[in-house]
């Protein structure tokens, strides 16, 4: 095997630091790879594993490529990280996150803490909180999910489902939100339990204590809690198509516009809550960068999305005092997009009610010192009261978001 003298003496640093690396020459390190980002404590590495990217970096004890081969490029990899093979590009996976063979992680997603995916699952610019299971054979691209409280009590998502996210208009304005930001975080909510060889129609938002049969395509939204969606066959009919009518135009943009606001919330998090606990550690502060900027480019892709669409559904004939309403606010939002791209880019800077972060981020640091300093041990010991303040913060900033935005167009601040 031809091995570039400079990723021979990369690899022989790492072992030298404690890596367990068993055959060294089955190993591949990018020129670019920086090794003082790769921990020498408990981190192993198996043979036909390929590093790369300038902005990797591995944690203490975590695992790569245990089951075969894995290439990770410009991921942050949190402890204890497990991945079994795969692919996992532009990514970041907090502590005890793990995947199974067969995996394919694209760039913008987050795996935190204890969020697990068994073998052959596609994810793309998609966020699991922490301990949400996905099962084999899943593609669940464009999506957040969130629920449970620990390893035994999760949401899931059953064998052989796909997050439907591309539309016969050719656009992927189709993120779903199951669960939410406020709620989520907190770890204290119903678990979401989505049933294999099943599917999911974005844009949704589904409730927390969900439960969908096996077999269902949800292609509404579920907004009451703990209720259970049983699936049944799709009425056969052939009725005309044309591209780029967006009938449902109005949903659309209110689920594009709440879920650009929960990503924005959720940034807010990390840069004030999570940073408590991840600030003082060189490691650990590359992991939080790295998920602030996945949070970043989230945002981007989401605005890009729904760019597309503001481009495709304009009305033909733009002025007509005789449009439709659908067709006048599709009239606005193609000339009002460049007002909101802007106020969706200047919400990053929106931080909510101060008394509120204020009073919360209190109490998270008050419990510290009892908790033993762990971010998911200390949240979940929040008081009913201490979680509220910190869902009413977060709440504020998506309802502010979401105001601002929607205000431009006509009737979309109707309920």
């Amino acid at each position: 095997m031809d091995i570039q003298p400079r990723c021979l003496d990369k690899v022989i640093s790492l072992i030298n630091k404690g890596v367990d690396i068993s055959n060294p020459l089955a190993i591949d390190l990018g020129d670019e790879v920086n090794t003082d980002r790769i921990s020498g404590k408990g981190v192993r590495i198996y043979p036909g594993c390929r590093i790369y990217g300038k902005d990797t970096a591995i944690s203490a004890g975590a695992q790569l490529g245990r089951e075969g081969p894995v290439t990770v490029d410009d991921c942050r990899l949190g402890p204890g990280v497990e991945l079994k093979g795969g692919y996992f590009y532009d990514s970041v996976f907090l502590e005890k996150a793990s995947l199974g063979p067969g995996a394919q992680v694209r760039e913008g997603c987050i795996l935190e803490e204890g969020a697990k995916c068994a073998h052959n699952v596609g994810l793309k610019h998609t966020i699991l909180f922490p301990y949400v299971t996905l099962g084999s054979l899943i593609n669940f691209c464009d999506c957040l999910m969130a629920g449970g409280t620990d390893e035994k009590n999760h949401s899931e998502v059953g064998s052989s489902y796909i997050h439907f996210n591309y539309t016969p208009d050719q656009d992927k304005a189709t993120a779903s939100l199951i669960g939410d930001v406020p709620r989520g975080v907190m770890i204290n909510r119903p678990p979401i339990f989505l049933g294999g060889q099943g599917g999911a129609v974005g844009p949704l938002v589904i409730e927390y204590g969900t439960v969908v049969a096996a077999g269902t395509i949800i292609r509404k939204d579920i907004l009451k809690e703990k209720y259970l969606l049983l699936g049944s066959p799709a009425l056969s009919k052939m009725i005309p198509f044309q591209q780029g009518q967006y009938h449902n135009v109005k949903r659309i943009i209110r689920l594009n516009i709440n879920y650009m606001a929960n990503i924005i919330s959720l940034r807010r998090w990390y840069l004030d809550i999570r940073s408590i606990f991840m600030g003082g550690d060189y490691m650990d502060a590359l992991i939080l960068r790295g998920a602030i900027d996945k949070l970043e480019k989230a945002l981007k892709e989401r605005v890009k999305q729904l760019a597309g669409v503001a481009e495709k559904a304009r009305p033909s004939k733009r002025g007509d005092a005789g449009m439709s309403t659908a067709e006048t606010l599709k009239d606005a939002l193609y000339r009002r997009w460049p007002e909101i791209e802007e106020i969706i880019n200047l919400s990053l800077l929106i931080e909510g009610d101060h008394s509120k972060r204020d009073m919360f981020a209190g109490a998270v640091n008050k419990n510290i010192p009892r908790d033993g300093g762990s971010y998911l041990t200390v949240i979940k010991k929040l008081t009913e009261n201490e979680s509220a303040a910190g869902t009413q913060w977060l709440q504020g900033i998506i309802d502010d978001v979401s105001h601002r935005a929607l205000a431009l167009l006509p009737g979309m601040e109707d309920k």
